[in-house]
């Protein structure tokens, strides 16, 4: 089996991708990046030069994922990627974001299936790189979700990573393993499964429920359980380790701490479930802005409540 660790807006940069190889090395087999939205004006920002860099300066595979709704803006990015070393881009087609539907970006192209399959058309009749797609079902029914497919299988994508709900229940309601399963049975290109995967016991029955799965690809269950994939899994001394290297990786790159305490905290949102009775502590976390105090209620929550495993 293939476990990536899914692109996550805010979480996932290129900071947070090399600090966790580091430190979890061997857990997954790839990292997706999160999304670059390309535009007309054909420049990258300093902030994507950073979270792009040339594909063999880090020891580790990784997926740029685009973002857009134009051909033309897909395929100037993929140009740009190839020009980095990268041997496949991914195609952002689950975003359920409002800002970026409301754009018809993301799970919003998938309100208009003909001019979803006039992009596809496009982008594979003079892409410079092999292409997976990340989608939704649909973007209000999961009905509608077998006319996408019969599109997306007439182009040579490379995998198709399946988040089966649709854009209106955002992350919310349990995900549709029924039209996950059919997307296994009638997809011409290998599947993924993304969604709703937080520990290992549910990573088990997924994969012996559906033996056919290409690969899996974990978010916030990783960001929550970084080592998770691991024999040992998420040990106390490896998460500490961890996160203070990720501090000092975001006070370098931000210059203040109070921006890299900023950015940790929403991994710690995501961590402290796994603490028990964290719930005191964790919202004075939430809540410091000083340094010394954040370090302070850190080791308190590493070093005096439960861990589970």
């Amino acid at each position: 089996m293939t476990y990536y660790f899914a692109p996550l807006e805010g979480l996932t940069d290129s900071i947070y991708r090399r600090v966790h190889h580091a430190h979890f090395p061997g857990c997954v087999d790839c990292y997706f990046m999160p999304f670059l939205s390309p535009t007309v004006h054909r420049t990258l920002t300093p902030r994507e030069e950073r979270e792009l860099p040339m594909a063999d300066s880090v020891p580790f595979t990784a997926v740029p994922q685009l973002l857009t709704k134009v051909a033309e803006d897909f395929l100037w990015a993929a140009q740009q990627c190839e020009q980095r070393g990268y041997r496949q881009v991914n195609l952002n087609l689950g975003c359920p974001s409002g800002t970026v539907t409301a754009k018809g970006k993301g799970s919003g192209m998938l309100r208009d299936p003909d001019g979803l399959d006039r992009f596809l058309e496009g982008i594979f009749a003079q892409t410079p790189l092999p292409i997976s797609v990340k989608t939704r079902l649909g973007f209000t029914d999961p009905g509608e979700f077998p006319r996408l497919l019969e599109i997306l299988n007439q182009y040579p994508i490379t995998e198709l990573t399946v988040h089966p709900r649709v854009r209106s229940a955002f992350y919310s309601g349990g995900v549709d393993l029924e039209m996950f399963a059919y997307a296994l049975e009638n997809s011409r290109a290998s599947v993924c499964y993304n969604g709703d995967i937080t520990s290992i016991e549910q990573l088990r029955a997924l994969e012996a429920r559906f033996p056919k799965i290409s690969a899996v690809m974990l978010g916030r269950g990783l960001i929550g359980d970084p080592g998770m994939l691991l024999p040992e899994g998420t040990t106390v001394q490896a998460l500490e380790a961890f996160m203070e290297a990720l501090l000092q990786g975001y006070i370098e790159a931000f210059g203040t701490p109070r921006n890299a305490m900023f950015r940790l905290k929403e991994n710690w949102r995501q961590l402290l479930p796994r603490f028990a009775g964290s719930e005191k502590l964790g919202k004075q976390l939430l809540k410091t802005t000083d340094l010394g105090e954040y370090k302070a209620i850190t080791a308190q929550i590493l070093h005096t409540l439960p861990l589970s495993t």
